[in-house]
C-alpha cells in the first residue's frame, strides 16, 4: 500500500493530522495510552507521599534539593514544549523545513534537560549518598523522576527517529500524524514534570 499522499499548499487540510482515518486512529489510540500513563504515574506520586519521609536516618528532601538547579531544568521543559507548538504550526502550514528546525531546537533542550538530571543524580550519589537503597525516599524518589526520565529519553529517540526517517520525505498524510502524537508525547511529559516539580522538589523545601 502507498502511503505517500503529498501534500501542497493547494490541498493542504486544516488539520493534516487528522485527514485520513488512520491518523484519526491513531489520536484515538493515543489517548487511550495516554490514560494509562496517568494512572501509572498517579500511582508512582502516591507513592513517592507516602514514602518521602521515611529517610531511615538519611538525608532529607529539605538538605538535598537545590531549587535554582531544579528551576534552570523546568524552564528547559516548558521551553521545549513551546518550541513543539512552534513545530506543529509550521507543520499545519506545511513548511517541513520549519518544522524539523523548531523539533530539532526541541530535541536540544531535551538533551540538555537529561544532562541536568544525571548531573542532578550524580550530585545526590556521590556528595551525599544517596542511592536507591539508602531508604524508602530513596527509592520512591529515584523511581518517580528516573521513570519520568526516561520517558523523556525515550521521547527523544521517537522524534529522533521520525525526524530521520522523514527528512528526504517531507510531510504527507501518512507521517504528519506522527508528528503530531509525538508533540502530544511530548507535552504529557511536560505537564507530569511540572507536578514533579511541585510535589518533589517544592514540597521538599517548604515541608
Amino acid at each position: 500500500m502507498s502511503h505517500d499522499h503529498s501534500l501542497n499548499p493547494e490541498t493542504m487540510p486544516n488539520e493534516p493530522e487528522k485527514a485520513t482515518e488512520e491518523g484519526k486512529n491513531k489520536f484515538l489510540g493515543f489517548w487511550f495510552f495516554l490514560g494509562g500513563e496517568t494512572v501509572l504515574f498517579a500511582c508512582l506520586f502516591g507513592t513517592y507521599i507516602a514514602l518521602r519521609n521515611s529517610t531511615a536516618g538519611g538525608p532529607t528532601a529539605n538538605e538535598l534539593f537545590g531549587l535554582e538547579l531544579v528551576f534552570m531544568m523546568t524552564i528547559l521543559l516548558l521551553t521545549s514544549s513551546l518550541t513543539s507548538v512552534y513545530a506543529m504550526y509550521h507543520m499545519k502550514n506545511n513548511d517541513f523545513k520549519k518544522m524539523q528546525l523548531w523539533l530539532g531546537i526541541t530535541a536540544i533542550l531535551g538533551f540538555t534537560f537529561l544532562g541536568l538530571e544525571i548531573y542532578e543524580f550524580t550530585h545526590y550519589i556521590v556528595d551525599y549518598e544517596f542511592t536507591f537503597r539508602s531508604s524508602a525516599f530513596g527509592s520512591a524518589f529515584y523511581t518517580l523522576v528516573g521513570f519520568h526520565g526516561g520517558h523523556v529519553t525515550f521521547g527523544l529517540a521517537w522524534l529522533i527517529a521520525i525526524m530521520i526517517r522523514n527528512a528526504k520525505r517531507g510531510l504527507n498524510l501518512y507521517n504528519a500524524p506522527k508528528f503530531y502524537t509525538w508533540s502530544l508525547y511530548w507535552h504529557f511529559i511536560d505537564v507530569i514534570w511540572v507536578f514533579i516539580f511541585t510535589v518533589v522538589y517544592l514540597m521538599g523545601k517548604v515541608g
